[in-house]
């Protein structure tokens, strides 16, 4: 799984992006689980950044594969 970071979430995973491998198909608490595993730094983001697979925004019932792209959507303000 090709994970992307942006904002803080960049900051905090040191990286733009990261390869992870899945154990299986996965839901969000278990991506959440090997995203903090490799770069536990990112929990402090896990209440309040969106992902999103293959471009669309996931929801609770998203299930994630190894071929998915992920990216990690923090919080944005605007002025």
């Amino acid at each position: 799984m090709r994970v992307l970071f942006f904002a803080q979430t960049k900051d905090a995973a040191r990286t733009s992006e990261l390869e992870l491998k899945l154990p299986n198909q996965s839901g969000l608490e278990e991506i959440w689980r090997v995203l903090i595993t490799a770069r536990p730094a990112l929990a402090q983001f896990q209440a309040s950044t969106r992902l999103a697979r293959n471009g669309e925004y996931t929801n609770g019932k998203t299930i994630f594969s190894d071929a998915d792209e992920v990216a990690l959507i923090p919080p944005v303000s605007g002025g």
